[in-house]
């Protein structure tokens, strides 16, 4: 009997022209970006050399590859690092909850059935999102480190195979930016992309046991760990047909096409758009981002070049080149403890002079320069002012918060509703299809499950310094009236049982450290009762006093002689 799996599959003329209009687009697409690709791969070799040489389709690097022979300095990839840290502390720090979820109609709002239904949903959000098989926090790193690098990152988010463990929930992947090529709508939105990525035969045979190449069996059979090249193209559907069950009731198309058989070995759809994408900052007319690194790359390459020449002044310096006469010592001896004969005259001067090695100073103070360009270009100098300035009042503090909230909002905000957004949506959805949200209560249910995302990260809050900022602004002006007027009624204007609670929620405390409205008006009523008591123990001297003078009148009353009533009085000359 023949062995069917040698036999190539045969194409659907429906199939074929898939896989041609697949291999036409990433030809296409890998046209537009290598300019990119070139930029990419100078700033790698200086400041992420992990990722050189993976930006050219079809390069390869082998395994444990030296990549850090281009470096020389290092401030650069420690400022990136630090640009990681940050972005993750003011948008997605793991100790708290970054987000929450809100009906976008006001009134649903009003509903606590539905408010609880979000808090409990955005909770379950941050469960799944966190937890170990997840892999979110290093994904997410590894993001915001391509996004300082290269101006681009992107988050894959996929249910988690739950085949062999049986666990459902989310997996995310931070897809390299040499494996993809975006597309964008006419919006400006990346609603598609191609990722080019390789397998073993053997991982093939796995991921498409059914619609496994024939071409590869003999590398299966080898059991070779040869690579071979696959693309996963997903687009949106133009045979969208909303209600169906079917692939065709997905919006979004998925294909995935072996290069080396030219054949579509599978065709899926998603319901919402699967990859998350976060660009720093767009040049008109281009897709692609460009980040921080790229910004500052020429101080980055200066500073390569100074630190070159800084370290061969300081060899110099270190291990001077000695001047002798022509006819002077043939040899010298510079171990430690050394006689060389012959090397003064008998005058006592030296015959061995030192080549002077410049003023190594100046290259100091230039590399200076350059590195205060790169920390100011990856943010880090915005958080050093409290460090360097520890004396500040809370006043200051928060005046300088709200100045870093200016300055971060442009930047660092667009990832909120470029990356977060369209990634906790996608969680969302994937998390509703697994059945791991609770039903909607009736009243969202009518409004169709529409929602908002509310930022409540660090930068989020920084943001919002500015309120608070002058709200202090204007106390501290009220003081100096009230010291000109003694006018205590100024603060009348102010209501601070709203004001402080906002405040807190702006500088983070805890809701744990702050006392709710029930503890507020007992702590009201205590102090109430207690100072009606201190009036009364003051008053009651003066009280005891009166009592006693009353009784001592009383007392008094009887001692006196009873009035003897007189004549009646008559009218004068009666």
């Amino acid at each position: 009997m023949a062995d069917t799996s040698l036999t190539p599959r045969k194409q659907s003329e429906r199939e074929e022209m898939i896989v041609s209009e697949t291999l036409r687009e990433f030809s296409e697409l890998q046209t537009y970006r290598n300019v990119f690709a070139s930029h990419w791969e100078e700033v790698a070799e200086l400041i992420l050399p992990t990722y050189r040489n993976t930006f050219m389709f079809g390069n390869y690097n082998w395994p444990g590859q030296k990549k850090t022979d281009r470096q020389v300095d290092a401030t650069g990839m420690m400022a990136l690092s630090r640009f990681a840290a940050i972005c993750d502390s003011l948008l997605t720090p793991r100790n708290s909850y970054w987000h929450g979820l809100e009906a976008n109609d006001p009134y649903v709002m009003k509903d606590r059935a539905t408010r609880l239904w979000f808090e409990s949903t955005a909770k379950k959000l941050f469960k799944y999102r966190y937890a170990a098989q997840g892999n979110f926090s290093a994904q997410n790193q590894a993001n915001y480190q391509s996004l300082g690098a290269f101006g681009n990152a992107q988050m894959f988010i996929d249910e988690f195979d739950a085949t062999l463990s049986g666990v459902k929930g989310l997996r995310y992947k931070a897809v390299p930016m040499g494996e993809l090529f975006y597309r964008e709508n006419h919006q400006g939105m990346v609603d598609g992309f191609v990722r080019w990525f390789r397998l073993t035969a053997r991982q093939a045979k796995q991921k498409w046991p059914e619609t496994f190449p024939a071409v590869l069996q003999a590398a299966l059979e080898a059991n070779s760990e040869q690579l071979f090249d696959f693309l996963h193209r997903v687009v949106p559907r133009t045979d969208f047909e909303p209600g169906r069950l079917d692939i065709k009731g997905k919006p979004y198309a998925s294909y995935y096409v072996c290069m080396k058989s030219q054949t579509l070995l599978q065709e899926g759809g998603y319901r919402s758009f699967p990859m998350a994408v976060s660009r720093y900052d767009q040049s008109p007319g281009e897709v692609y981002g460009r980040s921080p690194a790229m910004m500052v790359l020429p101080a980055l390459k200066t500073l390569n070049a100074e630190k070159r020449t800084f370290l061969k002044q300081g060899h110099r310096a270190a291990d001077p080149v000695l001047l002798t006469n022509d006819d002077g010592l043939l040899s010298f001896d510079l171990t430690p403890g050394a006689m060389n004969p012959g090397g003064m005259n008998p005058d006592g001067k030296p015959l061995v002079g030192v080549l002077p090695t410049g003023n190594i100073q100046i290259t100091e103070d230039m590399m200076k320069e350059e590195r205060a360009l790169i920390n100011d270009a990856f943010l880090v100098t915005l958080f050093q002012i409290l460090t360097e300035t520890p004396t500040m009042t809370a006043t200051e503090v928060i005046e300088r918060t709200n100045e870093k909230g200016i300055l971060l909002a442009p930047t660092i905000g667009r990832q909120q509703s470029e990356y977060l957004d369209p990634m906790i949506h996608r969680e969302l959805d994937l998390l509703s299809s697994q059945g791991l949200l609770d039903p909607m209560p009736p009243r969202l249910r009518e409004a169709k499950g529409a929602y908002d995302v509310v930022y409540t990260s660090p930068l989020s809050k920084a943001m919002k310094a500015q309120e608070a900022a002058g709200f202090f602004r204007t106390i501290e002006g009220v003081k100096e009236l009230m010291a000109v007027s003694q006018d205590q009624s100024l603060l009348d204007r102010f209501d601070f049982n709203t004001a402080i609670p906002a405040i807190a929620d702006i500088q983070s405390v805890p809701e744990s450290w702050m006392a709710d409205d029930k503890q507020v008006a007992a702590k009201q009523k205590a102090r109430a009762d207690a100072a009606q008591r201190q009036e009364m123990i003051q008053a009651a001297p003066a009280a005891a006093a009166m009592m006693k003078a009353r009784a001592a009148s009383g007392a008094a009353a009887p001692a006196q002689a009873p009035a003897q009533p007189g004549p009646p009085l008559t009218q004068s000359g009666a």
